[in-house]
């Protein structure tokens, strides 16, 4: 049922400021309940999980026993891609390693980075993105007043990510994401990153540059030519492990001598912003309250922490104007121009065009691959 007043979900900690929220009979939300029906498809933290992993591993091992690189791994700083490169190198893998730099790295983020790459011996290939395009798509999207403004990035970096792996010739690709840290998102906080049709029509209604360098995919090159002419595969490892966050955590500082930053894509100036700050004043959207929620639902965390946590301050009042002003002169706005931005009436993704049905449809049609290569996204 759907409720017009208050409301929180009696097993996670989704609430009402998801105005799509709905609740079953014993007051648990549709997302957490969509979750635990998800987990037993994709989540598999115990020896199950573990086997088919090896089995993954080794036949990555053969296969591409010839090559300098037998697969490739995005990584950002952050927890998950950090421990997804320390657990393939500990298995024994020969990974590629990518990191695609959109301008926003905090100082912690850079310093992770060259200690994962260092302290594993693994090569490093950086891809600078093309600032006066990111920048402007950025503004453009700011512009459009929409929730997710991590998109510019994410499409970067997703698109980086597959260039790289098929200009080097590389059929494995590995993905940081994981159901234990990520398996509660509402549809409406946030959109479809690899959906190029829809960032093109932002710029072109918003934009003010060419975007000549920035890399992109298209519908046709993520369905077609990556995975079904290249045979590209891309593997989620974290979801056949106990992947926890707090021992991943551990084990970074002790191993590799890497450090928190504070938060669920902290590692990103411009997301930390976005999330702690332009998101819940202007949508109302709190993304932490997603993230506890997953960690609840895969064990890690009880609710009651959950709870707890919510109440910690992301920002200290002065530390607002300082990113906000940071942001601002990034983008080459005044702090005023930004506010006044920022103060625009908001929107959804879907009130511009998109390519939501037929990515629907894509997600559809790769359930055969899963079919026949567990481990397969």
């Amino acid at each position: 049922m759907t409720v017009s007043t208050y409301q929180i979900c009696n097993r996670c900690i989704m609430d009402t400021s998801d105005p799509e929220i709905r609740f079953d009979d014993q007051g648990n939300c549709n997302h957490c309940n969509s979750a635990l029906v998800l987990a037993g498809k994709i989540w598999f933290p115990d020896q199950s999980g573990g086997k088919i992993l090896n089995e993954i591993i080794e036949r990555i091992k053969i296969e591409e026993r010839n090559k300098e690189f037998d697969c490739i791994i995005g990584v950002s700083g952050g927890v998950d891609s950090s421990y997804l490169a320390y657990y393939a190198v500990k298995k024994g893998l020969r990974p590629l390693v990518v990191h695609v730099d959109c301008g926003w790295n905090s100082d912690q983020a850079v310093k992770n980075i060259e200690n994962v790459v260092k302290k594993l011996n693994i090569e490093l290939h950086t891809f600078v993105v093309n600032w006066e395009e990111m920048k402007d798509l950025q503004r453009s999207f700011f512009k459009a007043s929409l929730p997710d403004q991590d998109i510019p990035q994410d499409h970067a970096i997703f698109a980086a990510l597959y260039n790289f792996a098929d200009n080097n010739n590389i059929k494995y690709v590995l993905n940081g994401l994981n159901f234990a840290t990520e398996c509660i998102m509402p549809s409406n906080w946030g959109y479809q990153a690899m959906d190029y049709r829809h960032l093109k029509a932002i710029h072109n209604r918003f934009g003010e540059k060419e975007l000549n360098d920035f890399p992109h995919v298209n519908f046709f090159q993520r369905y077609i030519y990556y995975t079904l002419i290249k045979k590209m595969i891309i593997i989620n490892p974290l979801n056949y492990i106990d992947y926890r966050k707090d021992d991943a955590i551990e084990t970074l500082q002790r191993e590799l001598g890497w450090q928190y930053y504070g938060g669920k894509h902290h590692e990103s100036r411009f997301t930390k912003f976005f999330q702690s700050y332009y998101l819940p004043l202007k949508f109302n959207f709190d993304k932490r309250r997603a993230h506890l929620s997953s960690l609840i639902v895969s064990g890690q965390i009880p609710r009651d922490n959950a709870l707890d946590k919510m109440k910690e301050n992301v920002y200290f009042e002065n530390e607002i104007g300082y990113d906000l002003e940071f942001v601002a002169k990034k983008l080459d706005w005044s702090p005023q121009e930004f506010r006044s931005i920022i103060d625009l009436p908001p929107h959804r993704h879907q009130d511009f065009p998109t390519n939501e049905k037929l990515f629907d449809f894509g997600m559809r049609s790769k359930e055969y691959l899963k079919k026949m290569w567990p481990g397969t996204r």
